[in-house]
Formats: structure tokens, C-alpha cells, sequence
């Protein structure tokens, strides 16, 4: 066969295997709803942004997308009329209530990832298996395992077991978080000693049984007082004036979704303590 004919047809058949791989990865792209912001950020993460065709009202990052209600009160309709293969929403929402609104045909996975940094990565798992994502989302889930581990590892040795308590703040209607949630699991991981005794968070109201801050204090006797919003470190200061308690102010952003942007949770803990 002549040279030239002969790598013609090698370039054909090359660029025709490319073509068909590109329509093979669009076809394995399933349609994907999202009902919550922090299972849209993980599919981001985990390069499958570009499935998405619809999210939850509270999403910001993909303004273009259709709204499908909320985290517990989905939008049927609109789920229905977007034709996903995969809803996904978090076990926050009530089981029957999903259940009605996912389309014939289409795939119900609910996830968690708030009981702590396991099952963070799990919920990463699982969201990658169930959405077929690419390859790479396997080393990436590696590399963050990896990471928070090497992480926790390091602020244990600044930690040193010191009692903490971990606030949403110090203003309104705070609550302290304990150790089957993730942002106090944070804590347990990196060597604190969490002084809340109640599961997830415990809600510092009037009628509760521990109803403020300065009870709180007064009962668990924390060296630490850890509040996830800057704005309230003046008032936590007043709070105890006479406690021994070390109070520390931290930006509470990137503890509020679990994945992969917790790291930056280990990196803040790190920068208020070294």
C-alpha cells in the first residue's frame, strides 16, 4: 500500500477514534439535579459541574440553571420537566417526600457528609460512583484523604489536648457542635479535647437545658472558646471577662460545606493557633 494512502488512513481512523471517545465521555454525562449547595460543590469538585441541569434555590454559583426548590420542600415539576438521570439531595429531607419527587426513570442518591470527616469522604465516594465521574476524581479523593489526615496530624501537636469549646458564634442564638458533626470532629481529629457532651449541636436558647453562653462556660470550663464568625469577637470577650478561657475568632466559610474545602478549615485552625 502506498505510504502516504497508508497514514491518510492511520489519521482517519485516529482522529475518528478521538471523535468517538469525545461522544463517548458526553454520553456518560448523566443530567444531574442538585438539591443542595454543598452536593453541588463536591460534583463541581468532582468534575461534574458540567452535568448539572438544575440546583436548589439557595445555589449561587450556576445562576443560568433552573431553581428546583429547596432542600426540603422540592420543586416536582420543575424536577420533572428537567428529565434528570440522578437527583441527589442530602438525608436531611424527608425520604417520602424525595421519593414522590424523583421522575420515573430517573436515580434517587441521598447522601450525608456532616457526621463527620469520614463520612465526608464517603459522601465524595459515593457521589462520584453514582455520577460515573472521570477518573481523576479517584486521585483527587486520594490526595484530600491524604491531606486532612496530614493536617490533623500536624495540629495535634499544637493542639495538645486542650478542652475547647466550638461555637457558631458568639451573638443571637448561637450552638456548639459536638462530635458526630463534622466541624467538632474537626477539632476531635486535630487533638482538642471537645468539652460538648451532646451529639452534632446543642442549640443555646431560653428553656433549654443549657440556655446561654455563660452557663455553657460555667458547666463545661473550656481553655478554649472557639467562635466561626469574626464579627462577634468583641462580644465574645465580654461574655466571660473573668474566664480563663482563651477566646479565638475564625472564619466560619469554609467549615460550612463538607468536602473538599474543609482543608482550608485545618488551614484556619492552624494559622489562630501556631
Amino acid at each position: 500500500m502506498n505510504k502516504q494512502i497508508f497514514s491518510l488512513l492511520t489519521a482517519c481512523c485516529i482522529a475518528a477514534f478521538a471523535l468517538t471517545a469525545q461522544a463517548d465521555e458526553v454520553a456518560v454525562c448523566p443530567r444531574i439535579v442538585s438539591q443542595s449547595p454543598y452536593l453541588t460543590q463536591a460534583l463541581k469538585w468532582l468534575g461534574r459541574g458540567e452535568c448539572l441541569v438544575g440546583v436548589s434555590r439557595y445555589e449561587r454559583e450556576y445562576p443560568d440553571l433552573p431553581r428546583t426548590g429547596g432542600v426540603l420542600d422540592p420543586d416536582k415539576e420543575t424536577i420533572a420537566a428537567l428529565k434528570p438521570d440522578i437527583l441527589i439531595a442530602s438525608n436531611w429531607a424527608d425520604a417520602k417526600t424525595m421519593a414522590d419527587v424523583t421522575p420515573e426513570g430517573a436515580r434517587l442518591v441521598v447522601v450525608d457528609g456532616f457526621a463527620g470527616m469520614r463520612d465526608a469522604e464517603n459522601m465524595l465516594a459515593t457521589l462520584a460512583k453514582e455520577t460515573n465521574a472521570p477518573d481523576s476524581a479517584q486521585a483527587a479523593l486520594a490526595a484530600f484523604s491524604q491531606q486532612w489526615h496530614e493536617a490533623a496530624e500536624r495540629l495535634a501537636k499544637i493542639a495538645r489536648h486542650r478542652r475547647v469549646l466550638v461555637l457558631s458564634t458568639c451573638m443571637g442564638s448561637p450552638f456548639s457542635f459536638g462530635r458526630e458533626h463534622v466541624i467538632g470532629d474537626i477539632f476531635t481529629q486535630s487533638g482538642f479535647e471537645l468539652v460538648e457532651t451532646a451529639p452534632k449541636v446543642r442549640h443555646l436558647v431560653a428553656g433549654a437545658e443549657i440556655p446561654d453562653i455563660e452557663r455553657m462556660l460555667d458547666k463545661t470550663r473550656p481553655e478554649i472558646v472557639v467562635a466561626l464568625t469574626s464579627e462577634s469577637a468583641e462580644y465574645c470577650r465580654m461574655i466571660a471577662p473573668q474566664a480563663s478561657a482563651e477566646i479565638v475568632t475564625l472564619d466560619g466559610a469554609p467549615f460550612i460545606h463538607p468536602g473538599a474545602g474543609l482543608l482550608q478549615a485545618y488551614e484556619e485552625i492552624r494559622k489562630a493557633f501556631e
